[in-house]
């Protein structure tokens, strides 16, 4: 099969029974299509999409094989560790430089203007998973709008801090849109009210905001795999009411489906041509950054001399 080779690492010896040797090649083939595609991902994803091809079963005990098959495979050196993330634990520390030229150099390529400046709309995603924080933040870095993993219900201090953020946005005349994500469950939906709600409370009124999935015409359109609506969750009895037994996962779409209906939204609230002015300026800034970095030992060497014909 062809597509990028992905590097794998074997720590132990253990032998498979060809049954799970071909489940392995098939969890190869979706990480390598996702990979191909610029995406890692979770456990989880990896998950719905066998689910999706109808390669294993739905349920729990299905998926509580597939991490333990993953895991062992891993080990063995037939999945690479690097396409699989947790995106949950993360190490976190100071950066380091060798030079000052080195650290001009990173601050050009970081270097990014509000790509949103003098928009009358002002953007923000949030998701109520973290597991897919690292596929909304990949197309929202790209299209330079805030981001936010939920967890969930929002914590109160979260909450308010969200609200006095785009209270702020408000009162510089932007008209904030409040993008959200979650599953299609007793819970996932009642979210959406929640952080309409909570947001009023806090006196954030006119937030623009909009459920982008996951909602039943995606569903009927994408056909993610269902699992049964948790019974025993308070808000189960209107959930059943409306929609029936059967409940959906935002992990069950494809990354590039999820991505893909981001960035139409988003561009939907964007003039283009102020953007592309920003964009204009930005190349221009990062153009002189990256000269100075380039001639960084000259400007070191000369420094004294520089320093007093323009001190």
């Amino acid at each position: 099969m062809g597509g990028i080779k992905l590097p794998k690492i074997s720590y132990i010896e253990k032998s498979f029974r060809k049954d799970k040797l071909i489940l392995i090649d098939k969890i190869n083939e979706v990480i390598r299509n996702y990979t191909m595609q610029g995406y890692n991902l979770t456990l989880r994803q990896v998950y719905y999409q066998l689910v999706a091809r109808a390669i294993i079963e739905n349920n729990e005990r299905s998926y509580k094989n597939i991490g333990n098959l993953i895991s062992d495979a891993r080990l063995a050196g037939l999945i690479d560790w690097n396409a699989i993330e947790d995106r949950t634990r993360n190490m976190r520390g100071n950066s380091h430089w060798v030079t000052p030229g080195q650290i001009i150099d990173s601050a050009a390529y970081s270097y990014h203007l509000d790509h949103w400046k003098g928009q009358e709309n002002c953007v923000e995603v949030w998701v109520e998973k973290d597991a897919l924080i690292g596929i909304v933040g990949q197309i929202c870095g790209q299209l330079d709008v805030n981001f936010f993993s939920c967890r969930g219900y929002v914590s109160q201090s979260e909450m308010w801090g969200a609200a006095q953020r785009l209270k702020r946005m408000q009162e510089q005349g932007q008209n904030v849109v409040l993008l959200h994500l979650g599953d299609h469950d007793p819970s996932g939906k009642d979210m959406s009210r929640d952080i309409q709600d909570r947001l009023r409370t806090f006196d954030a009124y006119d937030v623009e905001f909009r459920r982008l999935a996951l909602n039943m015409n995606q569903i009927e359109k994408y056909n993610p795999p269902p699992n049964p609506a948790k019974l025993t969750d308070s808000r189960a009895e209107q959930y059943v009411n409306e929609f029936g037994y059967d409940s959906w996962e935002l992990d069950a779409l494809e990354p590039q489906v999820i991505s893909e209906l981001i960035e139409r939204n988003v561009k939907s609230y964007r003039n283009e041509k102020l953007y592309n002015e920003v964009l204009k300026q930005e190349k221009r800034e990062k153009n002189l950054l990256s000269d100075i970095s380039t001639n960084w030992n000259g400007i070191s060497d000369n420094w004294d001399e520089i320093k007093n014909t323009y001190c």
